[in-house]
Order: C-alpha cells, then structure tokens, then sequence
C-alpha cells in the first residue's frame, strides 16, 4: 500500500528574522488600505448618527452628572480629588472610553471585515490599523471636551501635559494588544464582543474612573493591580499636577503594553490563516 506524503509550509517561528522582516514589510504596506478603511470608517460612523460627534461628549457628562448628583445627596462616599469632582469623572471617563474602544476595535474590526479576510489576500494588519486611527481620532473629539472643562473649572495645567501624549498613547497601545490578543476568537465565537461588554463594565469600577486611587484595603489592592490604573493616572498626573504618583506601575505596564503587543501580533499572524480557513470552510 502506497505511503500518502503530505507536504506542510515550515513555520516561520524558526527563522523569526525573517519573520520580523516579515511583519515590518506588511506593517509598512499596510499604510495606504488602513487610511481608506479608517475614512470610510469614520465616515460612515458619523453620518448614519442623527447626533453625530456629540456621542463623543455624551457618556462623560452623564457619568459626570450621576455621580456628581450622588456624592452631593451623599449616596456615595468619595474622598477628596485632585480635580473639581465633575471634571475629574468626565476627564477619566474619556480616558476609559478612549480605552475601551482600542480595546474592542481589534475584535470588531475582524468580525466586520470576515467576508473581505475570506475572498481577498491583503495584509491584515490594515484593519487593525485602521481602527487604530478611529480610536485616536474620536479621542481627538473628546479633546474639546476635555479643554473646555479644564477652562470651565479653571484647572491648572502643569507644563508636563506636553508628555500625556505619551502615556495616552501606552493606555490606547494596551487597550490593542488585548484587542488582538481576541481577534481570532472574535471571528469564530460571538460570545467574545459579547463577554468583552460584560467584563469591561465590571474593569471599570476597578479603575480610579469615578473615585481616587485607594490606599489601602483588598479593594485598593486590586485596584493597583488593575494594569490600567497607572497608565490612565499617569495621564491625569501628567496633565494637572505634573507628580506621577506612581512611576514604577507605569513603567511596568507599559513594558507588559509593548512585550505583549510585539507577542500578540505574532500570534495573530500565524493564527489568522487557520481561522480564515474555518471560517470559510
């Protein structure tokens, strides 16, 4: 009985130069798609809404009001802030959304473009690219909000704001290696967007969004712990009172941010054929 010889591609995990050449290659071709997917996106986004850009603003205020409305009548208890309470929440509310939305644009995006991924061959790093843009250009948005409460409530703004970008963009970077991380999940099981909804609303109150950071207790614990906590004070230090209170929580998760992107990116590589391939089948 004759042997069946089956011929297998070798992984390019053996030669990860080549690989990183690669992957820098398709980045770099990437640039011209992402921008057309990014337009069309965006475009898209705010012309099929009745209130267009104003639902950038909205979730920030509201929260803002709530919770204003709350610690006024005394139904919650928050200690003191380094803001006007109003503008501390909405501040923060725009960073966590802005976080938010890196963080599920990675899965929506490849769910979304499913058809194109099975019938064209183009790299595929320019969807993520493309949401990528979106995040940044909402956040854009959300800074005319952010001005004009800093004006509103005449918060004085130390000469380190110019370095927030920085940290902004290490939060927004985070927000995508988790993203991509759940990319190929994302195209076989709807259960991911769905369970990313549920856990984000819980990872909030686990964030200094609507109160300070706590000093002590289980609760201040997991809220140290929380990789999004020194990233999103970080931003609010840099933009207000120019003392990071904790610089080694930054520089750790930003290490995490930028190891695990470089990992995840490799792993959605490698990974996004054989799902294409299921998904198609």
């Amino acid at each position: 009985m004759p042997f069946e010889v089956v011929y297998t591609p070798e992984s390019l995990l053996r030669h990860p130069i080549q690989l990183f050449k690669q992957m820098g290659r398709d980045l770099l071709a990437s640039r011209e798609l992402a921008w057309r997917l990014m337009v069309r996106d965006i475009s898209a986004q705010y012309r099929q809404s009745f209130l267009g850009v104003i639902w950038a603003f909205l979730p920030p205020i509201v929260m803002a009001a709530g919770f204003t409305l709350a610690s006024d009548a005394g139904a919650i208890a928050v200690e003191a802030t380094d803001l006007p309470y109003p503008a501390y929440v909405m501040f923060s509310t725009a960073l966590w959304q802005t976080f938010v939305e890196a963080l599920n644009g990675p899965v929506q995006a490849v769910t979304v473009a499913k058809p194109m991924l099975a019938k064209v061959n183009f790299p595929r790093e320019a969807i993520v690219l493309a949401k990528l843009g979106e995040v940044f250009f909402n956040f854009a948005i959300k800074l005319i909000l952010i001005v004009g409460l800093f004006i509103w409530f005449r918060v004085p703004v130390s000469w380190t704001v110019i370095l927030a970008p920085v940290a902004l963009i290490h939060l927004i970077l985070f927000g995508t290696f988790i993203g991509v991380l759940l990319a190929p999940l994302g195209i076989l099981y709807q259960d991911v967007s769905k369970g990313l909804t549920m856990i984000t609303g819980f990872w909030l109150f686990l964030t200094p969004v609507v109160y300070p950071v706590p000093g002590e207790g289980t609760f201040g614990f997991l809220v140290r712990l929380n990789p999004v906590t020194p990233l999103l004070v970080t931003i609010r230090e840099l933009a207000t009172t120019g003392v990071i209170s904790d610089p080694a929580g930054f520089w750790i998760a930003s290490l995490i941010t930028l190891v695990g992107l470089l990992l995840t990116w490799v792993a959605f590589r490698l990974a996004m054929p054989f799902v294409i391939e299921r998904v198609s089948s």
